[in-house]
């Protein structure tokens, strides 16, 4: 399993954990395959979308250890 990170790149989670969407759709990220969001870190795109990005990190680990 990718260890997922705060640095990690959404395209690389997108890509080694494509049943992690649901986890970015739940809080507002939509856009998942455009060109923005598979050049930000997983940080990046919190702050975009007002998230936490430690909390965030927190229950995408937990949702992906139920999938």
């Amino acid at each position: 399993m990718l260890d997922i990170k705060r640095d990690t790149m959404i395209a690389d989670i997108i890509e080694q954990a494509p049943q992690a969407m649901p986890a970015f759709q739940a809080i507002g990220m939509h856009c998942m395959g455009c060109a923005l969001a598979s050049g930000e870190t997983l940080e990046q795109a919190c702050y975009a979308h007002e998230v936490d990005p430690d909390a965030f990190l927190e229950k995408l680990k937990a949702y992906l250890a139920t999938v």
